[in-house]
């Protein structure tokens, strides 16, 4: 292992004389207490000697010229394996009860840390075995919570000569002993180390062909995002982005949630952190913890920690899509570890570029978001990492650098309106600044979903698809009452002709009754697919005969007097998952109370 003389230290950067080689993005230990460091840049000093520029993970406090550095001969990186579901970790992955000192001793290959799980084991292989890349050779069982698998690193294949039998191990204990093909030995434990930048290897990249159901219904019907794909959630101060992430965490369909904190005010996470560990899984009624690992790293921890801590929450997401399993990233925020940029591309003294950050801000947004992707396995399964990022812009201005790089790389757009969060409209998503990509991609999936809840109409059996249609018919609505408020401000509502009135109406219903969503609510706070669609489909045929009953001569205002109007609006915290059946009963009120209105003929024979 090479060493270097620390020259000259600025904050979490430093620069230091080699005596050795060093390699681009070598873990480095400085000084006495062992600070985690990664090495950034090699060159030169002014006089020919081979120097190095670091930045240090930890506190750099006391560090001063002439303190020795080492290498470790590996690429930064951490251990991941089946110890790490449940648990709660800093930006460096070290368990956040341990975190009373320095040192970066657990985070380097050499050393197994002080995370100490002891799991059950089962073996699935025997000696003499062929065990591939990525390739399973054992159960793991913890004491609570989900089976997983014992994985062979990416990169290692041999044969089985020896394979412990079934017991309770150490996570870091040597199970399997492989031979490699050039003739050497290797021994395999539960957990591996992984470089923390280099993408995990699959066998194939899976197109989107179905969504990450969340829940909330203006996300999931009106702009999905794609299992294994990527949304950006850009908000102002205020706006709900962090609320919004942890209702996403507790009630997506993921089979494992990664919640990353990078750099976010200390109460913000302090409430996730209390908070999570007492919640139960709405699916399985398993405490929630059981399938969410925690990455806390707030904005007093050190800065350049945070701009580790995304790497190292995707890393972790992609060990367990490659145990086959969905997997989930929420990381609030992408803004915060963008400053974390650029503070240290200011103490190195490079030019910056837009708003101050380091000019490849892009690139390093690109590759992040760019580890999101349905996948084949390396052991042959499917698995998932979805990435789902806030963005904190100065002002809410979404034309600043982090909103507009990162629009280039997402597909799903989730823009959070300050109004709609100052009028308490949770969630406070604009419906005419957000989009989704994936929406098409997503419309067979959605259309046997609303082939499952009721026997599909004749439009559908013509071939169109009708859960498009009904999601073009709302958004078209909504844009018409964002044109429509506007006149009604200049000249007044009630000077506008009984058809724009109505759609206007109609828009308020459509907000209040779907978009509207109560956290408060036991049984609104997630809404499944199915009454998804049973409630949009009974919005779409409220308006279809509010429109007939207009065209009959009656008002605005004495169709949205009907006394049923109230149902609709309560329909999404008074009829719940189990009980799908009572929509159609509300269909049948609605269309009887038309039918009392006195209205056409036309509407008379649709009842």
């Amino acid at each position: 292992m090479s060493k270097a003389t620390l020259t000259w230290i600025s904050g979490p950067v430093l620069r230091a004389r080699a005596h050795g080689p060093f390699r681009l993005r070598e873990a480095i230990r400085v000084g006495s207490q062992a600070l985690l460091g990664e090495v950034i840049r090699l060159g030169t000093t002014a006089a020919g000697a081979p120097e190095i520029v670091a930045q240090v993970y930890e506190d750099t406090t006391g560090l001063r010229p002439g303190v020795e550095l080492q290498g470790t001969g590996e690429l930064l990186g951490i251990v991941v394996g089946p110890q790490l579901l449940g648990r709660i970790f800093d930006g460096l992955l070290r368990p956040l009860a341990d975190v009373a000192g320095k040192g970066a001793r657990h985070v380097l290959p050499s050393a197994g840390g002080s995370l100490q799980a002891v799991l059950r084991f089962e073996p699935t292989l025997r000696t003499g075995a062929r065990l591939d890349p990525g390739a399973p050779f054992g159960n793991v069982l913890p004491r609570g919570g989900r089976a997983l698998r014992a994985l062979a690193p990416p990169d290692v294949a041999g044969t089985v000569e020896r394979i412990a039998a079934a017991g309770d191990y150490a996570h870091d204990a040597p199970l399997v002993t492989l031979k490699l093909a050039d003739g050497a030995t290797r021994e395999l434990a539960m957990s591996h180390f992984w470089p923390v930048r280099t993408p995990r290897p699959v066998r194939a990249r899976l197109p989107a062909d179905e969504p990450l159901v969340t829940g909330q219904r203006i996300l999931d019907s009106l702009f999905p995002v794609a299992l294994g794909g990527k949304a950006a959630i850009p908000g102002g101060f205020g706006t709900g982005k962090t609320i919004l992430l942890e209702a996403l965490a507790k009630g997506c369909s993921a089979e494992v949630i990664v919640y990353l904190g990078c750099g976010e005010r200390g109460n913000e996470m302090a409430g996730v952190l209390e908070e999570f560990p007492q919640l139960d899984d709405p699916r399985t009624g398993r405490p929630l913890m059981e399938r969410t690992v925690i990455i806390a790293n707030t904005s007093n921890m050190p800065v350049a920690a945070r701009e580790a801590s995304i790497y190292t929450a995707v890393t972790v997401a992609e060990y367990f899509r490659d145990q086959g399993l969905h997997v989930a990233l929420m990381a609030d925020s992408t803004s915060r570890w963008a400053e974390a940029l650029r503070e240290v591309s200011g103490r190195l003294g490079e030019l910056p570029g837009e708003g101050g950050y380091p000019t490849y801000l892009s690139s390093r947004l690109a590759d992040f978001y760019e580890r999101a992707a349905k996948v084949t396995t390396l052991a042959g399964e499917t698995g998932s990492v979805t990435l789902l990022g806030s963005i904190s812009p100065p002002s809410g201005d979404f034309s600043e650098p982090v909103t507009s790089h990162t629009k280039r790389y997402v597909r799903s757009f989730w823009a959070l309106d300050a109004k709609r969060a100052q009028a308490r409209f949770y969630p406070a998503i604009h419906p005419l600044q957000s989009y989704s990509e994936d929406s098409l991609d997503m419309a067979v999936w959605w259309q046997s979903v609303y082939s499952q809840v009721a026997a599909a109409r004749a439009r559908a059996a013509s071939g169109e698809n009708e859960w498009l249609e009904l999601r073009r018919t709302l958004l078209t609505l909504l844009d018409e009452q964002a044109r429509l408020e506007r006149m009604a401000r200049i000249i007044g509502k009630d000077a506008l002709p009984a058809r724009q009135r109505l759609a206007l109406a109609c828009a308020e219903l459509a907000n209040e009754a779907f978009l509207r969503q109560s956290a408060f609510s036991p049984i609104d706070r997630y809404c499944g697919p199915q009454r998804q669609a049973c409630m949009l489909r009974l919005i779409a045929r409220f308006i279809e005969l509010a429109e007939r009953t207009l065209a009959a001569g009656h008002t605005p205002e004495a169709i949205f007097a009907l006394p049923v109007l109230r149902p609709l609006q309560r329909m999404g915290e008074e009829i719940g998952e189990d009980a799908l059946e009572k929509f159609a009963a509300l269909e049948q009120q609605i269309v009887q109370a038309f039918a009392g209105l006195g209205s056409s003929e036309g509407v008379a024979r649709a009842a």
